[in-house]
């Protein structure tokens, strides 16, 4: 009898935590950060972006408008506004002894910015990102000025991933 008693102890305490256990998970909701839906991927959606000086900085510019906007495009009215100074900078890194010439280099992207409000110009948020890019020079001159130009491309759009990160970072707290 008292195995019996027991038993149904045992089973009506299973119960119990499983019941709580169920109550404790359905509060929980899983969730994507930056999903279309989310507070953060609406407050990215109305970031305007200061004007480009040259091409590296309009290719930053554009995939940062890309990646906030959803590929929707720049927001028309502007609830924030991000002023960006991108510097580039190439470095030969393994020059040549024979002929003096580099053969490979680095491209160096440094982005700096300050996310503020279009409205008062309270910075909410000011930083520099950097993104460099390896590239090969070959012999042609032409193919050597393309291969700095996609090297260029990629750290732009390296960067600006990363100038994306800390933004929507910024604008969740």
């Amino acid at each position: 009898m008292s195995s019996d008693r027991r038993s149904r102890t045992g089973t009506f305490f299973a119960a119990l935590v499983l019941t709580i256990s169920a109550g404790l998970l359905s509060a929980c909701q899983v969730r994507p950060l930056y999903s279309e839906h989310s507070a953060t991927s609406q407050a990215l959606k109305s970031i305007g972006f200061s004007q480009a000086e040259d091409r590296v900085a309009q290719e930053v510019r554009n995939r940062l408008i890309f990646l906030t906007s959803g590929g929707a495009g720049e927001a028309v009215n502007p609830e924030y506004q991000v002023d960006l100074a991108v510097r580039t900078r190439i470095v030969g890194v393994l020059v040549d002894a024979t002929s003096d010439e580099a053969r490979a280099g680095r491209v160096i992207v440094n982005v700096t910015y300050a996310l503020k409000r279009a409205r008062t110009g309270e910075i909410i948020k000011n930083g520099n990102r950097s993104a460099i890019a390896l590239v090969d020079y070959p012999e042609q001159e032409f193919a050597k000025i393309r291969a700095i130009r996609d090297a260029e491309n990629r750290a732009a759009r390296e960067a600006a991933e990363f100038v994306r990160m800390d933004l929507a970072g910024a604008l969740v707290q």
